[in-house]
């Protein structure tokens, strides 16, 4: 099974790679091919963090321990580490590339909005943080009510019965970014659907915009500067944007369980940030889309 899974995976990679991804991975000499190739390396990658090996020497210590006999070529862990920081934009296409392959259904028009935090430095070790810093900085967690540096993904999904949402959008963006930021942008164009959200995303200016292309945000209901409890009505309301809301909750869970995507902290480039996550997303992507 393992076998056939990994055959499947390199067929796909090499497709996309032949007809998009080469275009993002040339070098300075178009002649110049490595005996160990970047579709090699993207499949190695993505097939290790499925086997939950979730940093780079512990996938290249799989492979070389399990599957040398496919990848003779497999180089040294610091070459391997710096191929992989190359190819952070290849990741990155690839995973946008596997998420377009599943077809967004139509007739689906609730929708998903949050965000997660991916830490490369905890509370204290914040403040004097450096490691990618082109793309990192100070933020809060209101979830985890913890302060970090690093960066956030934002998701857009469909919302899906008894199934985790099927992703529309994704962004990273750097920790102290504001969400409804993130969006604006997003819902510029946007008709006709409905999206449940947490209540940083409630801002009435802008869903006065939204509605004007019928686009509703539902968000739970905040409370007044010296209110104590929310009314019955509020109270319902807020319950069932709540539960409607789990959905995305459970897939950023899923996403922690499968990939450990929280922990960023053994990153320390832009690039190396880039590639830890899209990887993560591509390898999901692949194996249980």
């Amino acid at each position: 099974m393992k076998t056939l899974q990994l055959i499947q995976l390199y067929c796909t990679v090499c497709h996309h790679y032949d007809t998009t991804l080469a275009a993002e991975t040339q070098r300075l000499s178009n002649k110049f091919r490595p005996k160990f190739t970047d579709e090699e390396c993207l499949t190695v990658v993505l097939f290790g963090i499925e086997e939950g090996k979730f940093d780079v020497k512990a996938i290249h210590g799989f492979i070389q321990a399990y599957w040398a006999d496919w990848f003779p070529h497999l180089p040294s862990y610091q070459n391997f580490n710096r191929r992989i920081n190359f190819l952070a934009e290849a990741f990155q296409t690839l995973c946008g590339l596997m998420m377009t392959e599943q077809a967004i259904d139509e007739n689906i028009l609730s929708h998903l909005l949050d965000s997660m935090p991916i830490v490369v430095a905890k509370q204290k070790r914040s403040q004097g943080a450096k490691a990618a810093k082109g793309l990192c900085n100070k933020g809060f967690c209101s979830t985890k009510n913890m302060y970090y540096y690093g960066v956030k993904l934002h998701a857009l999904g469909q919302k899906r019965f008894q199934k985790i949402p099927k992703m529309c959008m994704l962004r990273v963006t750097p920790a102290s970014e504001n969400d409804i930021s993130v969006a604006k942008e997003w819902l510029f164009d946007v008709h006709n659907i409905d999206i449940f959200a947490d209540k940083m995303y409630a801002n009435q200016t802008w869903f006065e915009e939204l509605a004007k292309r019928n686009v509703h945000v539902f968000t739970p209901v905040k409370l007044k500067k010296g209110q104590k409890f929310l009314d019955s009505a509020d109270a319902i309301f807020s319950a069932a944007v709540s539960r409607a809301r789990q959905a995305i909750e459970s897939f950023f869970n899923w996403i922690q369980q499968k990939t450990r995507i929280h922990e960023a902290s053994k990153v320390r480039s832009d690039n190396g940030l880039i590639a830890f996550i899209f990887a993560r997303l591509a390898s999901l992507q692949f194996f249980y889309s």
